[in-house]
């Protein structure tokens, strides 16, 4: 008798409501960089703050990562063609790096200003206009993030972590202009200012690094977290005709999880019977995980050679070699219907 599988969380939500929830999300982002633009512009012409020069420098460059973001989930978003068999969903990783290199711009030329600041400080005009401004940009920009995080959690999109990661620094960051723009306006202490600006630089530096690793890890097809890999051979040797589970890699691909695994099977059974307990190990990985691309190998238990590499390393299946280089593909195969003999209904 078949155990039952444990009790499993609720499935997310199917792909076309996730990607809805990121195509709203993304148009948000770009509506809140432009107003942030229009504030921070008024607000800089009124003041001649460094610190606000900052922050509108990250806000400009705010609106032309959300753009690359807006763009590219719609773009990961198509379904697989001709040409990109596994889809598209490395779009959001290329937005992320397209993220991260902005960042960088943004923080060389704010740490170049506010050095220059620092040897040429200059006062902080129409202090209360500056604060108030910055208080509303601290407002929206905590609003964005909230939403930003909400749909995260439908979602999992790697563009949109990363505009979050862009906007949450950006919080931060307002923070500390709005000290610099408070000591500087009242403290009559413009040099804080410009210490203000070089603090922003270094954050905005800093989160760059995380968003560039995060990318990095997708576009080299860095492996599933191991709860994930865990979960998947559970929900695989649950059934209790599957012996082994070896060989498992795994992937992402934008919001699906690529999976492929060669599992240990009874080497008497039909090829129909294998086919149907490789389909029910899918539909049990998909219950965990709906939006995974899943391809199983049934190997004949006993029988076919085994190698013991870790799991997700890259290891190709190893056969036995061939007793001449051209056995493999120069065997004359049966006929359809043939009762030939052969190693096993899935070899």
């Amino acid at each position: 008798m078949t155990p039952s599988p444990a009790p499993t969380p609720p499935a997310p939500p199917p792909i076309e409501d996730a990607n809805l929830a990121t195509r709203r999300i993304t148009r948000l982002s770009v509506g809140v960089a432009l107003v942030l633009i229009t504030l921070k512009a008024f607000a800089l012409g009124a003041s001649g703050s460094v610190s606000i020069l900052a922050t509108l420098t990250d806000s400009v460059l705010d609106l032309v990562a959300s753009l690359a973001t807006f763009y590219a989930v719609r773009w990961a978003a198509a379904p697989p063609d001709e040409d990109h068999r596994y889809g598209h969903g490395k779009g959001e990783a290329l937005a992320a790096l397209v993220q991260a290199g902005l960042v960088f711009a943004s923080a060389v030329f704010i740490g170049w200003e506010g050095v220059q600041r620092i040897f040429d400080p200059r006062p902080v005009t129409a202090g209360a206009w500056a604060v108030g401004v910055v208080i509303a940009s601290i407002a929206i920009t905590a609003w964005l993030v909230w939403m930003q995080t909400r749909a995260l959690k439908k979602t999992g999109s790697l563009a949109v972590a990363g505009d979050r990661a862009h906007y949450a620094a950006d919080l931060a960051a307002n923070l500390v202009v709005l000290i610099g723009v408070v000591s500087g306006a009242f403290l009559g202490a413009p040099g804080l200012d410009a210490a203000a600006g070089l603090v922003v630089a270094v954050w905005l530096f800093w989160g760059a690094i995380g968003m560039l690793k995060a990318a990095a890890d997708h576009l080299l097809d860095q492996a599933a977290p191991e709860a994930d890999r865990a979960a998947i051979a559970q929900a695989v040797l649950s059934d209790p005709r599957v012996s082994g589970v070896h060989q498992l890699r795994t992937r992402m691909a934008g919001p699906s999880m690529m999976v492929q695994m060669h599992i240990d099977l009874d080497p008497d059974l039909t090829l129909d019977a294998a086919h149907a307990i490789v389909v029910e190990a899918e539909n049990r990985i998909l219950s965990h995980y709906p939006t995974a691309d899943i391809l199983i190998h049934a190997d004949p238990r006993g029988r076919a050679p085994r190698v013991s590499p870790p799991a997700d390393a890259p290891t190709p299946d190893a056969p036995s070699p061939p007793s001449t280089p051209s056995e493999i593909d120069a065997t004359p195969r049966p006929a359809s219907g043939s009762a030939t003999p052969r190693k096993g209904p899935w070899s």
